[in-house]
């Protein structure tokens, strides 16, 4: 009887540790993705430093964990510091992501406090009615009746197979997720204050040469009238001249307009209205120095941007709710505990003859779910693929972004090169159409001609400027900031 009873024993304990070996496969190995990592930037190799400022960039490479660095101060620009400050301290859309934080912070606590017993206080009272029985006779009805309880309970869920567990890793995961995503927010407004910066002073910069060529213009038609009236030039030529003053100054006007609204998108970054900020002149001179940018190595960019480590929180999240919804197939066990006082009269509540206790131990089993619990795992395994599309996906557009900035630098410098051998030649041809056109062996058609062309090129020199700043700093972005 003795052997039986201990068979019987062993054969009822079965059934649990069956689930306690399953319990701890609830939660699948989390596994790197796999990626096709280049050994280097295709582009990085083509590019040369662009002046001797660049030495003081260093190939870095820090963790994700590590703060960014200010980056933005390599350009030694005391007014894009400032802004950049100011932007930091009052932007809207970074606010909303530092609250996002929070709320994730909040979520990750409220499913931790399921690690802790839950105790609380109950007083009140109850009236109820019912029956009861005296021995010998029938039951006799009581009729309404009022009691009084005071008591402290107590519940526990012991967590044996990893429910709570995975629940409080996922949102742990999704907290640090939602930092990176902060990390991420605070370096793409960075990105946009410089940029927008840089736009405006290569606005200004335009918009002074365009000034300056309105004003040679306007003399040009001062002196051509004075030729015209003194019978000495045609009307067609005076036109001319005037064709090209209007032209100039439709030009400018223009650029006032795409200045203005530079002026205003710099604002709002800044979390001002518009009306309230007043950026001033400051042309991006031919002299501002630009860095050169070290791009490293591609398995750095992995640490360094803070979206792409959002991505991979994101799969460490969803992995663990595998074993969240895993853990819900398997039993539960629930543990409480009550005691106090239970009286017709609250003043005898909690007097020592009116102590009541409970204590119990429940386990729960799902049976028939209709399928509720198989169709949640497998959600929570397609949403573990999905995350790991999606991080593949994040990186491999890192990678794009990163080749694509630096092929732009790569290109701009030659056609910054090209434009400055093309301005040599538009100066020295607008110099013999007017020596030609002076001493009459050519039209006024030729100098205007000579004239335009170089304006052309001179302006697209302007521009390029403030195109290689805005590229440099969308590199420095796609590298994922700081160093």
């Amino acid at each position: 009887m003795i052997n039986q009873s201990s068979n019987m024993k062993k054969l009822s304990l079965l059934p649990l540790v069956m689930a306690l070996i399953l319990a701890g496969c609830a939660t699948p190995e989390l596994k790197a993705p796999q990626i096709d990592m280049p050994a280097a930037f295709k582009e990085d190799a083509t590019i040369a430093p662009a002046n001797a400022d660049a030495a003081r960039w260093k190939p870095a490479q820090p963790a994700e964990a590590q703060p960014r660095g200010e980056w933005w101060k390599v350009f030694n620009d005391s007014t894009l510091d400032q802004l950049i400050a100011d932007a930091t301290a009052a932007n809207p859309n970074l606010a909303s992501a530092a609250a996002r934080v929070k709320q994730a912070r909040a979520i990750a606590g409220i499913f931790e406090a399921d690690r802790v017993p839950n105790v609380n206080v109950e007083v009140g009272p109850q009236r109820a009615r019912g029956l009861f029985a005296v021995p010998g006779n029938q039951a006799n009805e009581v009729g309404p009746a009022t009691t009084w309880s005071g008591r402290l309970t107590a519940s526990y869920e012991v967590d044996l197979f990893g429910r709570i567990a995975g629940n409080v890793n996922a949102a742990q995961a999704d907290a640090a997720a939602s930092e990176a995503t902060y990390r991420s927010v605070l370096l793409a407004l960075q990105a946009d204050v410089a940029q927008t910066y840089f736009r405006l002073r290569a606005a200004d910069a335009e918009l002074a040469f365009l000034n300056e060529t309105v004003r040679l213009r306007e003399e040009n038609v001062r002196i051509n009238q004075r030729r015209y009236d003194l019978g000495d030039l045609g009307e067609l030529d005076l036109a001319r001249s005037r064709t090209e003053l209007g032209t100039t100054r439709s030009d400018a006007i223009a650029i006032e307009r795409q200045r203005a609204q530079l002026e205003h998108a710099l604002a709002i970054l800044l979390g001002k209205p518009p009306s309230h900020f007043n950026a001033q002149n400051n042309p991006l001179l031919a002299s501002s120095a630009l860095p050169g940018i070290p791009a490293g190595l591609p398995s750095a960019l992995l640490e360094r941007r803070p979206d792409i480590s959002a991505a991979q929180r994101a799969i460490i999240a969803a992995n663990a709710r595998i074993g969240a919804a895993r853990a819900a197939m398997f039993p539960a066990v629930r543990l409480t505990a009550a005691g106090g006082g239970l009286s017709e009269d609250l003043s005898d509540v909690f007097r020592w003859s009116s102590r009541t206790w409970v204590i119990g131990a429940l386990m729960s089993l799902p049976i028939i779910d209709g399928g509720r619990n198989r169709a949640n795992v497998a959600r929570s395994e397609a949403a573990l693929e999905e995350s790991v599309a999606s991080y593949r996906q994040s990186v491999l557009s890192a990678f794009a972004e990163v080749e694509d900035n630096l092929a732009g630098l790569r290109t701009l410098a030659g056609q910054a090169q090209a434009i400055d051998d093309a301005v040599a030649s538009a100066r020295r041809s607008a110099e013999l159409a007017n020596k030609l056109y002076e001493a009459g062996r050519s039209s006024y058609l030729d100098v205007l001609d000579s004239q335009r062309n170089l304006a052309a090129v001179e302006r697209t020199a302007v521009q390029l400027r403030g195109t290689r700043a805005t590229t440099t700093v969308a590199l420095i972005r796609a590298l994922g900031g700081g160093w």
